[in-house]
């Protein structure tokens, strides 16, 4: 099992780096183009975004940016799915399978983060 780094940061760092070898090996075709630039943005920008969280002016400005690195992410995933069902790259691949493992769990940290967020804002922390 392989040892993914704590700070989220550095996760969506590494995720986004990923992405950019990921998507260089994909063909050069008409479609592998539109999905490999596809994947490129939303792979790469919830780091940025988060980056622009860490930062945030207010608990509504943070919740607004996780919930952006959220919807790329979603993306991301659902771009890595249908490279898997159309073929076009396999879901055999390491880097697809890591790519994909990994997108789920920062969905997962990110939502909760959001779900947190919201809860202390109501609890008044």
């Amino acid at each position: 099992m392989e040892q993914r780094p704590y700070d989220l940061q550095d996760r969506l760092d590494i995720f986004a780096a990923r992405v950019v070898n990921y998507v260089d090996r994909m063909p050069r075709t008409v479609s592998g183009k539109y999905y490999a630039g596809q994947l490129l943005r939303s792979g790469g920008s919830p780091a940025l975004h988060y980056g622009e969280a860490t930062g945030a002016e207010s608990t509504d400005d943070f919740v607004h940016k996780l919930r952006i690195a959220l919807k790329e992410l979603k993306e991301s995933r659902s771009n890595l799915k249908i490279q898997a069902l159309s073929g076009m790259m396999p879901s055999t691949d390491s880097d697809h399978q890591w790519l994909t493992k990994e997108c789920a769990e920062l969905i997962a940290i990110i939502a909760k983060s959001i779900a947190t967020a919201r809860k202390n804002q109501r609890e008044g922390k």
